[in-house]
């Protein structure tokens, strides 16, 4: 007979065994079991460890049934695993393949280098325009599309011509293009088909690649320095009680954790917050980009060609802009970016993104092809004046997650890729020198200032708050105009943000409505069905990852004064409210986490700030393809 409850002595015991497994299996490289879902490791690779499918214990869960409720499972031991450095975020692979190089060379082939990453597979959450300048891929990755180069990346297609638009309703005048969007050069790609592709480079130098495995908790140290993090607890219901299913996150500890989480990331908003990152810096501000993927017709394919647009269907209060790139055989990414420190509570980016694809601009290209690919994603626009302090007790903030995009250039990936080759230079230097005690990366910090990162940002750092002036768009334009052509950065004054993005949003009442034609299942589509073309799968019996404390009050709060903001501003239709007779209000706030992209637009512009965005399960989300 089975006993009515587990002693905790049973409980302790399992779990130092479990942990002692994992230990022994890092210091031989024996078969890695674990009792959680999945392998750490799940596919084979050059001297990878053998991939291990055995569950740690082979007894049966219905034997664990009569559990004490006054056990609480969420409260035992997690198994651990001690690296070098631990990655949060598997972006684009610049830092870990590099770090793992100079240990390689220097003969220190035991030098770990983990990297965590949310997505099911590498690259799944990853979504931009892409047109990227090559300087770091070329620096990183020399050969990197050389035809002798058996594991050469080839999907990228050379940019051959720029066009510069200002969009009425009905006509696209030509203007000039900034300096800095000149693309010779440069290479469309699909951001996470490459991102996926530098994925396999890094695991073949040996960098411990996990996917599906989500962060979810920062760990500190006694004295406050960063000790690792730790990822969620898979199992638990709506409700927030262990399931059948329940199993234990697991903790990583790190000698330096790097967080490259992306724009706007989590576990980054805790360090920020618990080091006063962003005390010298002006408040990030930020965009949402929508795009799709389409194959056209062969006769309206024009490879290499680069259109950006400015103007319709925007308002003149609202920065923003689209784009149209030609790529691949008959591909054209399009796509809108939005800055959501628009004011009007009433426009919707994904309403004003369908109607610009019926712009005789785009829609002249689009009409009789085919869309297959959607989604949307936040984006840094904060800029030079926006970077917070990157480096910290234990770790260091890198690539999109502290903001180093390029607003005029409309790119970020080579910046993000040199951030990360400075981190990983200055953190193998540190730990080298540092056998013992907490790591700091002062040196990452001074190599930044030196960097081109630093140059070229600075060089910008006016456009973007130009357009905050009484002359709206056009003000911006002008000004931009001088800093692009005469200025070049040189003036000494820099431009502050008007703060917040949330702060900027009006109430309803004194906004005017906007109303959004119907969508023609052609060339526009309703939210469901974009959607639909992500990919996107979350547990429906798990607790919501968008937290709002009380719904009620949540609606109490926001419907009288915004009318909904939350159901607009959001690309994937997971807020709404409903007619509910029963409710003070007459309507009902509820949220579809099922259908979250995990853009983080929520957490941004949710007027009150009182939607956090976490980290749902590992491996669910998005799984976007060819964006």
């Amino acid at each position: 007979m089975a006993p009515k409850c587990i002693p905790r002595s049973l409980v302790n015991f399992i779990s130092t065994a479990r942990t002692t497994s994992l230990r022994a299996a890092a210091a031989t490289k024996a078969p890695l079991c674990l009792g959680r879902r999945r392998c750490l490791l799940e596919r084979p690779r050059a001297g990878a460890w053998p991939i291990c499918r055995q569950a740690f214990s082979t007894t049966t869960r219905k034997s664990f049934a009569d559990i004490d409720d006054s056990l609480d499972l969420r409260q035992q031991d997690r198994e651990s695993d001690g690296v070098d450095v631990c990655i949060v975020g598997g972006g684009k692979f610049y830092e870990q393949s590099l770090l793992k190089q100079l240990a390689n060379e220097a003969g220190n082939e035991h030098f770990r280098v983990l990297l965590l990453e949310k997505a099911s597979e590498i690259g799944a959450h990853i979504l931009s325009g892409a047109v990227i300048e090559p300087s770091a891929i070329d620096e990183l990755i020399p050969n990197w599309k050389a035809e002798e180069n058996e594991s050469r990346f080839e999907h990228a297609t050379a940019a051959t011509t720029d066009k510069m638009r200002f969009l009425t309703k009905g006509m696209a005048i030509p203007i000039p293009a900034p300096p800095q969007m000149n693309n010779h050069g440069n290479y469309i790609v699909s951001l996470n088909q490459f991102t996926k592709w530098l994925g396999e480079r890094a695991e073949e130098v040996g960098v411990e690649v996990y996917p599906g495995f989500a962060a979810s908790e920062v760990l500190y140290e006694s004295d406050g320095s960063v000790k690792g993090v730790a990822t969620n607890d898979l199992g638990l219901s709506r409700e927030g009680k262990p399931k059948e299913s329940f199993e234990r996150g697991m903790e990583f500890h790190a000698r330096t954790t790097l967080f490259a989480e992306g724009c706007h990331g989590s576990l980054t908003k805790q360090v920020a917050k618990k080091f006063d990152l962003r005390r010298d810096s002006q408040p990030q501000t930020y965009a949402l980009g929508l795009k799709e993927v389409w194959e056209v017709q062969p006769e309206k394919f024009r490879k290499g060609q680069v259109i950006h647009s400015m103007g319709y269907p925007l308002p003149a209060d609202t920065y923003g802009g689209g784009w149209m790139y030609h790529f691949g055989d008959n591909l054209v990414s399009v796509g809108l970016v939005v800055g959501l420190d628009y004011p009007n509570p009433w426009l919707a980016p994904y309403g004003e993104f369908q109607k610009m694809k019926h712009h005789p601009l785009y829609a002249s290209v689009l009409e009789g092809g085919k869309c297959i690919s959607y989604g949307a994603r936040a984006l840094n626009e904060g800029g030079f004046q926006s970077i917070p302090k990157c480096a910290f007790p234990g770790g260091a903030l890198i690539g999109d997650t502290a903001g180093f995009l390029n607003v005029p250039k409309i790119k970020g990936t080579h910046t993000a890729m040199w951030s990360g080759m400075l981190a990983a230079e200055a953190t193998y230097s540190a730990l080298n020198s540092n056998h013992e005690g907490t790591v700091f990366l002062y040196d990452y910090e001074d190599r930044l200032r030196a960097s081109t990162i630093w140059q070229e940002l600075k060089e910008v750092r006016n456009m973007r708050p130009s357009f905050h002036s009484p002359l709206k768009l056009y003000g911006g334009i002008m000004y931009s105009g001088l800093e692009a052509f005469l200025f070049r950065g040189k003036t000494p004054w820099t431009l502050n943000h008007s703060g917040p993005d949330y702060a900027s949003t009006r109430s309803a009442d004194e906004s005017k409505k906007i109303e959004y034609p119907k969508p023609d299942g052609k060339i526009s589509f309703d939210i469901l069905t974009s959607v639909s073309r992500t990919g996107t799968n979350h547990e429906e019996d798990q607790p919501v990852h968008l937290h709002v404390k009380d719904w009620d009050a949540h609606a109490k709060m926001e419907f009288p004064k915004y009318k909904g903001v939350e159901n607009r501003f959001c690309p994937a239709g997971v807020y709404e409210y409903v007619e509910d007779s029963k409710k003070e209000l007459g309507v009902k706030f509820q949220i579809s986490a099922q259908n979250c992209i995990h853009c983080k637009t929520c957490d941004i512009k949710d007027p009150c700030q009182d939607i956090t965005w976490k980290t749902p399960q590992g491996g669910e989300g998005p799984k976007y393809f060819m964006t």
